[in-house]
């Protein structure tokens, strides 16, 4: 399993390295559906609306931030369905690229969705934290 991050704005169509997944609930500002240059939007896997305004991008609940986006992740419903999904995807394509919108590179919901997927068991991790 390969997955790289990159910020929807700075992603064109002409990027390689694997099919190309929106991971936010919230289409991205200033993009158009004809110019969005991504194969998947899997919005469900992204986190929920109370989690994300919850967080609102403060880099002191990023801890907090990731285990309770975990446990969304692992709950019965269609947070785990996508995640499902996304498993589905990166099996067939082994490379994957998560398309994010927030401006902070290192805390935001794209960084802890590919540190989740990668700690699934028999992904090279014992387990997702949560």
């Amino acid at each position: 399993m390969n997955i790289t991050l990159q910020r929807v704005y700075d992603h064109t169509s002409t990027d390689s390295g694997g099919i190309r997944i929106l991971v936010d609930r919230i289409w991205p500002r200033g993009i158009s559906k004809a110019a969005a240059s991504w194969d998947v939007w899997l919005k469900e896997v992204a986190p929920s609306n109370e989690l994300r305004k919850w967080f609102a991008h403060d880099r002191d609940k990023w801890d907090a931030f990731q285990q309770r986006y975990f446990a969304e992740l692992a709950a019965p419903g269609p947070a785990s369905s996508a995640v499902d999904d996304l498993k589905k995807i990166i099996a067939d394509n082994g490379t994957v690229v998560f398309l994010y919108a927030a401006k902070d590179e290192l805390c935001n919901n794209a960084v802890a969705l590919k540190e989740y997927m990668e700690a699934l068991p028999g992904r090279g991790g014992e387990s997702a934290k949560g």
